[in-house]
């Protein structure tokens, strides 16, 4: 018996199959193999086609198909997990009907601004955890404003893995964390906000029917099976954003437990037993998988929208002479802590919700033409990165959360032992690396929605701990003092 898991990416698409007794991956691919186009027409937009995710779901699903050998009548369930906060509008005939406005647009801040103002601080807060900053509903609201002929066609809402489900069912559903990523999402009254929806104007008939996030949601249909080679009524039987997707792909479910990833944006998440968040909006509450009105468990997420894109623009601009990141790190490893008083600061890719949504862009601070080199610039712009999450994570810690131990999976910047030694450095929390990634979490949790694992615990069972990064006491205060003077640099 087999499971799969579809992670849609911003870079790429990948898929997995596991075997479901053993939870052994017996084969993964991802599609394109160069990062997938994001059109950015305006500065500080971003877009993409949900079409292209689809084709590209296709060709990596053909290969593990392929090279699994796998029969599509043992595969028992799909799990899909998603980049959050992207848009997606459908006509009353399931067609497109403009590209997704994906997580790192910006254009709708002011949108969210004025919400936030309008409805008012404490209520926007209290009821949906979160100023609407320049998420799925601000996003809505730009096009009712700006392209209102598309607007009035909208039948039917969508995040980018509803998408998919509706591609591979022909039905169309979101879920309650779904909802909430989106600020959709009424947590003190447990329903579709009327704030936000009688705000901006969205008529109610926009939104799906709301489903499980473990469960039978919709199975494949005829089409689709014929399309991928798999068999017609096939459950789909998980879904949720991939934050807190990757925090289930690490067993991360219970209060006080903090997962992090640090791919293209880099990202600590940690679960919560009780309705808080930060004033400030600065880091962002939403539904966990495991959250229902009964058994409150939230994620508090910190987004550094510029984390491993700074490495790859790096690698593309700067360091071409060297074949890999591999290089690069071992490059960087030859400067000290500290990279001799350089800093970077790393935001480049968008609007920073940890600085009030503020576009600061990227910048370098202190060099010295006599004393530096392309080996402290790669050094300095890893621990830019990491002293942007020891910034949120201070706001974590203000809300009450213990960052002890964080949870990764052994994949992106988490690769290089700079990165993964330099958290835990200005943390001061132990980093503890996991044979996983997104997909794998997703074909897991498909299992958890057939029941065929009674619980996350059996789910996880075999979830596999490859490295322990304990903190350099030594070093402690040389970090300390380069994330001093690395705040000193933000504006």
């Amino acid at each position: 018996m087999y499971l799969l898991g579809y992670d849609i990416g911003s870079s790429s698409v990948k898929v997995c199959l596991i075997e479901a007794s053993s939870g052994k991956v017996v084969a993964s691919d991802f599609s394109p193999k160069k990062e997938m186009l994001i059109s950015a027409v305006k500065p500080g937009w971003a877009e993409q086609n949900p079409q292209d995710w689809w084709t590209n779901l296709k060709l990596a699903h053909e290969s593990v198909m392929h090279h699994s050998g796998v029969n599509a009548e043992d595969i028992k369930g799909i799990g899909i997990t998603w980049q959050m906060h992207g848009l997606i509008l459908v006509d009353k005939d399931q067609n497109l009907l403009r590209p997704s406005i994906i997580w790192c647009d910006s254009r709708a801040v002011p949108y969210g601004e004025k919400a936030f103002e309008t409805i008012g601080k404490e209520k926007c807060l209290s009821h949906l955890l979160n100023s609407p900053g320049n998420f799925t509903a601000s996003k809505l609201a730009w096009v009712k404003e700006n392209e209102p002929e598309i607007f009035e066609k909208i039948d039917k809402i969508m995040l980018p893995g509803d998408y998919i489900a509706m591609k591979l069912s022909g039905e169309i559903g979101m879920t309650i964390e779904g909802l909430s990523e989106g600020i959709f999402w009424d947590f003190k009254n447990n329903c579709i906000s009327k704030d936000v929806t009688g705000y901006y104007g969205i008529p109610e008939s926009f939104f799906p029917e709301i489903i499980p996030t473990f469960g039978i949601q919709s199975t494949v249909s005829a089409a689709a099976g014929e399309e991928l080679g798999l068999k017609e009524g096939t459950p789909i039987s998980y879904r949720a954003g991939d934050q807190p997707n990757n925090a289930l792909s690490l067993n991360v479910f219970n209060p006080g437990e903090i997962a992090s990833t640090a791919g293209t944006s880099g990202v600590v998440y940690g679960v919560l037993d009780h309705l808080d968040y930060d004033d400030l909006s600065r880091v962002n509450t939403f539904a966990h998988v495991n959250h229902t009105p009964e058994d409150i468990r939230l994620g508090v997420l910190l987004c550094i929208n510029g984390t491993g894109i700074l490495n790859s623009w790096l690698k593309n601009n700067f360091a071409t002479s060297l074949s890999s990141y591999g290089d690069m790190n071992d490059l960087a490893s030859l400067s000290p802590v500290g990279a001799k008083g350089l800093s970077i600061i790393p935001f480049g890719n968008g609007a920073e919700r940890v600085l009030e949504n503020r576009d600061s862009n990227c910048s370098i601070h202190g060099i010295n033409f006599n004393i530096h080199s392309k080996g402290d610039i790669l050094r300095a712009a890893q621990e830019g990165i990491v002293f942007s999450y020891e910034y949120g994570m201070n706001i974590m810690r203000n809300m009450g959360m213990d960052i002890s131990v964080i949870r990764a999976g052994n994949a992106n910047m988490f690769l290089s032992s700079i990165f993964r030694k330099s958290l835990a450095g200005i943390s001061n929390a132990v980093i503890e690396l996991y044979d996983t990634d997104g997909a794998v979490g997703a074909a897991r949790a498909a299992g958890m929605g057939i029941g065929f694992y009674k619980d996350s615990k059996e789910a996880f069972a075999s979830l596999e701990k490859i490295a322990v990064i304990e903190p350099q006491a030594e070093k402690r205060a040389q970090y300390l003092e380069a994330y001093e003077r690395w705040k000193q640099h933000l504006n």
